[in-house]
């Protein structure tokens, strides 16, 4: 059965991979990202495929702009399956005495309430329909702590509780909720990280095999195929060679 899929970020990395595994099933894809230009260019290119497709150009950061952006679909659109909360970043890797506040705005801003602006929109047309699945993208670093980790990792923290409350929120509307939250990833993730150092952020994965997108993409797709009375409610996931944020098995 095809369905509506609604993803954030959808310009790169996760969000664009998590978009190519759906448009493979042959889903309808509304995709939302900052940069209009590559956000119409991968719409048309689903869009050559045959696959239905909307492109919604908006800041998750800007709660009147997400309001707006997903108002104004035709309510032929309106009627979203799945939400992928995609939309994150960290930005820096320096000890909390060190910290740039605005920085921290960025992740924040981005990775929680930029979430939860988009979710507030989207969950009464799911609870309207009494059927929908959110699947929200978290990290490893939402299960644990490392050095100059600290904002990104509460951030991500907050993502695996309201996760976790959304579950218990909605339980009777018979919405699923899902968290997945991937280990290390070869996308552009450390490049955002890292100011665009390309070399810094590709040292960062020497020795071993990362995860990729697409990874997670599969996962997230099958995520979505389960039998109706199933839920994965939280998924972690790493590469055979990472253990956890701690341990890698560098060759």
């Amino acid at each position: 059965m095809k369905k509506t899929v609604f993803i954030t970020g959808a310009t790169s990395g996760f969000g664009y991979a998590i978009a190519k595994g759906f448009a493979a099933k042959g889903h309808r894809l509304i995709l939302t990202g900052r940069r209009a230009d590559r956000l119409e260019k991968i719409c048309k290119e689903f869009q050559e495929q045959n696959i239905e497709c909307k492109a919604l150009c908006f800041d998750v950061r800007d709660n009147e702009n997400v309001i707006a952006a997903i108002n104004s679909l035709e309510e032929n659109w309106k009627n979203i399956d799945v939400l992928v909360n995609n939309a994150g970043l960290a930005s820096g890797l320096d000890k909390i005495q060190d910290g740039d506040t605005q920085r921290w705005d960025a992740m924040i801003d981005t990775n929680v309430k930029g979430l939860l602006y988009v979710s507030r929109v989207i969950i009464p047309l799911m609870i309207e329909r009494k059927k929908g699945h959110i699947i929200n993208i978290g990290s490893t670093a939402g299960k644990e702590v490392y050095e100059k980790g600290n904002v990104y990792c509460a951030s991500k923290h907050a993502v695996d509780a309201i996760t976790k409350g959304m579950r218990i929120d909605l339980l009777t509307h018979g919405i699923k909720v899902t968290q997945i939250a991937p280990g290390a990833a070869e996308t552009e993730f450390s490049v955002v990280r890292f100011d665009g150092d390309e070399e810094r952020a590709k040292n960062a994965y020497q020795g071993y095999q990362p995860m990729s997108a697409e990874d997670i993409a599969l996962l997230t797709v099958m995520a979505t195929e389960l039998p109706s009375n199933l839920c994965i409610n939280d998924l972690v996931v790493t590469s055979l060679a990472q253990a956890n944020s701690f341990y890698i098995d560098r060759k």
